[in-house]
């Protein structure tokens, strides 16, 4: 494969991706929060920026898309719902479309709810997708201007995919999401099994992300919500824990 794949922490928990195929020599940027240890990060690896891919609208996933472009001449997209909120888009597109690294293909999801135009980018081929504040390790994006029932169709979905998929997600949340999927299923092995994992790699100093849809199915309990009822409880539940 030639597809490598940076993590790039940022403010106070937000990762940036750097994707990058070698064959091509081609750099993707997701959902840039600021620019310089964007910049810093692909000039380190001798990485070429020629992309940016904007998940949603929120300042924290576009906020260094401006200085990033200046610097490199790069083509920004983003979701076409959102084009008036994200003043640096040049491609603008969403559920059906496709974009491209090198001779990769992203299939373009529309999964509404965190933002009402958010979308994730799905690379089957590389068996990867992104998927901004949509979906976290053991949690979901808050409803800021969506619905449950939005949130449910988004899990139900990425339920489908390939357990052995992997999940770039833009926060380090996942001690947090972690703690309150164990009070939720205390019971369940999976989780408490993750948590100490979890645990370990964050004393290591390390992300825990990617993460994968088969250890979401099992650990997820906004992926197991079995209904859309079960799943906006969990969400307020979520919100106040």
């Amino acid at each position: 494969m030639s597809l490598q794949i940076a993590c790039v922490p940022v403010l106070s928990d937000n990762y940036v991706w750097l994707v990058h195929d070698a064959v091509v020599g081609e750099t993707v940027v997701i959902d840039p929060a600021v620019a310089e240890p964007v910049l810093a990060a692909a000039q380190e690896r001798g990485w070429a920026i020629t992309q940016i891919w904007n998940t949603h609208w929120h300042p924290d996933h576009v906020g260094g898309n401006a200085a990033i472009k200046a610097a490199t001449g790069c083509k920004v997209t983003g979701p076409k719902a959102e084009a008036g909120k994200i003043d640096t888009l040049d491609v603008m597109v969403s559920e059906g479309d496709v974009a491209t690294i090198g001779g990769l293909r992203a299939e373009v999801w529309d999964v509404p709810a965190h933002t009402a135009g958010h979308i994730a980018y799905y690379l089957s081929s590389a068996g990867v997708i992104f998927v901004g504040d949509t979906l976290f390790a053991m949690g979901c994006g808050r409803l800021f201007e969506g619905t449950a029932a939005q949130m449910f169709t988004n899990m139900q979905r990425f339920a489908e995919l390939d357990g052995e998929t992997r999940v770039y997600c833009a926060h380090e949340y996942t001690t947090s999401n972690g703690r309150f999927a164990l009070a939720m299923d205390p019971d369940n092995r999976a989780i408490q099994q993750r948590m100490e994992d979890v645990a370990a790699t964050r004393a290591r100093g390390e992300p825990t992300v990617p993460t994968t849809i088969g250890l979401e199915r099992a650990t997820n309990p906004f992926m197991r919500a079995n209904s859309i009822e079960e799943l906006a409880e969990l969400r307020s539940a979520k919100d106040n824990f």
